[in-house]
């Protein structure tokens, strides 16, 4: 969207805030281009004359819901008409994938919806839907408004392994009508894993058996729910694409049949099983057949199960990278990203998923990230970068699938990402940008608008959501340069016994150690994928010790919760648990106005967490598993103070240096209203 627009927009819901102009500020993703017009809004609270030639029971069903009676002879009318291009629209071709662009006109007593295909009419009911939502008090009604409104990527996914941990149909039924609300047109089920086969073979119920899982054993949808799932996401635009992994990940295959996917007999099953999968998905634009993790031991294994496929006339969606190296156009129709290795295959639509292994995420750091990045280093769609998909392997077990959702951030991060697909643009992609929130310019403005159209929908259509996100844009740090601990972590530093407020350099060992200013609740002093994503420094060595401080304004004294946490443990990967009495296995401590914030009472401390566990995994390691900390604020100036070692890498899986922190009401669920974070321990100067 331009930026002119971006701009006008905030400002137009910043200085009018009047319940029928204060509704655009909501939209998400922010349209292409957006028109106030003058005149009365659009009542939905009465009867309504429906003309669709497509039939869309989106739009239907907005209209119903938000209060209106559809009636054939109402002078009130909703009008769509199917037209062969809109002016102006970025047309991004992507095979299987129709063209979403469309205009949408509200007047008094008319709203007039004009696209190219049936799915842009579900596009403009979804922008009509939050436009409604956006009523917080008295009838629904729309602005009158024209907004012409494209895609910049054709595809805007999020993926499920529900091999490995199993989502009931309603929960996946709920995501997919979630997240449509936010224009997300793709759901990747991943349906097959070592630990269990989920898709009905009809031909070999043996595959679903309770005997050959070793996780949520008998757990798996049949082919009338598979069925249903796809029917109930294409009425919400949402296509769904499935994938049997094959030939790796097939322990599952293995103890079901008796022999090997790489076999003569396996081949026979699997041909069968894709007839069965392309039965039950006539509609999906792409199957998908995995390959990668596994070396190729059947002679053109990967060439006899694709060609299978394009000779019923299916196009072929394959992993990038497999071990042999990428795919190729005569392999596979299209391909999917994955890992910092993978590239874009000349000649095929390539799907982004290289860094949006939502698993690995923290809540707010990573968020930044995603949202920040433009796709693949284009701002719009190519010939080759067809879009992005935020994948959810929870590898390592968790109680239960709300945990999945909320330890997964799965909301946040796939509406970021959708957001940004949609939307379009990214200054630089996360390879370079990082996952940083900067304290000010184009880019920290344009988060920041995001969070307040996300936090906007926390609060209305998304309240029963699992969501530990909460607002972040407005907090601020300073971080000290790193001191050599010479592999210490208890060792003590000059910010530990500087007078307050704390000044913004120190003199230790013969020289000076500067600070700088950071925002964000969540900062990555070393990345989980440093050096390929940016850290906070440029070279976080090991035996350092960092500080990290703020000072928190209160107009009165009050009880809050905090967020924290020094160590975000990813929902995949081989662990160990904090030990008793500790914040994490590096040392790392907090003090709230000196006094020191204990840690947790972890559940099971210095446990071994095995990915592959199939009862045990993780409980209350990650903050969105546990209640927030209670604390007290005094009035006036509060001190927030930590120590972040990193004199080793603590036995955890994987070396991540980082800290979250952010105050909360008592109960968790909003960022804590009317306190400024400053680390110099000054106020904003009033304005006006």
């Amino acid at each position: 969207m331009n930026k002119t627009i971006s701009a006008l927009l905030l400002a137009f819901g910043t200085l009018f805030g009047t319940p029928a102009q204060a509704k655009i500020v909501h939209l998400l993703p922010i349209p292409q281009q957006v028109t106030t017009v003058a005149g009365k809004p659009f009542a939905l609270t009465r009867s309504v004359r429906l003309t669709d030639p497509t039939g869309c029971p989106q739009l239907r069903r907005v209209l119903t819901e938000h209060g209106a009676t559809i009636k054939h002879r109402a002078r009130a009318r909703v009008t769509v008409q199917l037209v062969d291009s809109i002016p102006g629209a970025f047309v991004h071709q992507v095979a299987g994938f129709d063209d979403e662009a469309y205009t949408l006109t509200v007047a008094a007593d008319e709203v007039r919806i004009t696209a190219t295909t049936p799915i842009g009419v579900v596009r403009a009911a979804q922008t009509l839907d939050q436009l409604a939502q956006g009523y917080t008090s008295g009838a629904a009604a729309l602005e009158s408004v024209v907004i012409h409104d494209w895609p910049a990527f054709r595809v805007r996914g999020f993926m499920h392994d529900v091999g490995r941990s199993f989502l009931s149909l309603a929960e996946l039924k709920t995501e997919i009508d979630n997240l449509a609300r936010f224009k997300v047109n793709v759901y990747h089920w991943h349906l097959t894993e070592k630990q269990a086969w989920r898709f009905e073979v009809k031909a070999y119920p043996q595959l679903t058996s309770a005997a050959s899982m070793t996780r949520y054993a008998g757990q798996y949808y049949t082919q009338d729910q598979c069925r249903e799932l796809v029917r109930y996401a294409a009425e919400r635009g949402v296509t769904v694409i499935p994938e049997v992994d094959m030939p790796g990940h097939s322990d599952a295959f293995r103890r079901a049949m008796g022999f090997d996917m790489q076999t003569d007999e396996g081949v026979a099953v699997l041909k069968h099983v894709l007839d069965e999968l392309s039965e039950v998905f006539p509609e999906a634009p792409y199957l998908h057949i995995g390959g990668d993790e596994v070396n190729i031991t059947y002679p053109r294994f990967l060439e006899t199960m694709a060609g299978y496929l394009r000779a019923k006339d299916r196009r072929v969606l394959m992993w990038n990278r497999l071990v042999s190296g990428p795919p190729t156009a005569d392999l596979c129709d299209m391909t999917q990203m994955w890992a910092a290795m993978a590239r874009v295959v000349k000649g095929l639509p390539n799907i982004d998923c290289r860094y949006n292994y939502t698993n690995h995420f923290d809540v707010y750091a990573d968020l930044v990230g995603i949202y920040k990045s433009n796709i693949y280093y284009t701002p719009r769609g190519t010939t080759e970068v067809a879009g992005t998909i935020s994948a959810a392997w929870n590898d390592t077990r968790v109680p239960t699938e709300t945990d999945i959702v909320r330890e997964n951030n799965i909301y946040p991060n796939i509406i970021a990402s959708a957001t940004r697909a949609w939307q379009g643009g990214g200054e630089r992609y996360i390879e370079q940008g990082g996952t940083t929130l900067p304290i000010d310019g184009p880019e920290y403005e344009d988060f920041a608008q995001f969070e307040r159209r996300l936090l906007f929908y926390k609060d209305s259509v998304l309240h029963n959501a699992p969501m530990s996100y909460v607002k972040q844009s407005n907090v601020r740090w300073r971080i000290s340069e790193p001191f050599p601990n010479g592999g210490d972590p208890t060792a003590v530093f000059p910010p530990e016994t500087a007078p307050d407020p704390l000044p913004t350099s120190f003199s230790y060992g013969g020289r000076t150690y500067g600070s700088s200013v950071a925002a964000g609740a969540g900062i990555y002093l070393r990345h989980i994928w440093h050096p390929i994503v940016p850290s906070y420094f440029a070279n976080p060595a090991d035996s350092l010790t960092a500080y990290a401080w703020t000072y928190v304004y209160s107009p009165r004294a009050c009880e809050a919760g905090a967020q924290i946490e020094f160590y975000t443990y990813s929902r995949s990967g081989n662990e160990v648990a904090p030990p008793v009495g500790q914040w994490d296995r590096r040392g790392s401590r907090i003090w709230l106005n000196g006094v020191e914030i204990p840690a947790p009472e972890w559940q099971q401390p210095d446990a071994q967490i095995l990915q592959d566990d199939p009862v045990k995994g993780l409980t209350n390691e990650n903050l969105t598993a546990r209640p927030v900390v209670r604390v007290h604020l005094n009035a006036g100036w509060n001190k927030v103070f930590m120590r972040l070692p990193h004199a080793n890498n603590g036995g955890t899986g994987r070396d991540k240096w980082q800290f979250t922190f952010v105050l909360t009401d008592p109960e968790g669920r909003r960022a804590l209203d009317g306190i400024t974070y400053s680390p110099d321990r000054e106020l904003p100067t009033n304005k006006h």
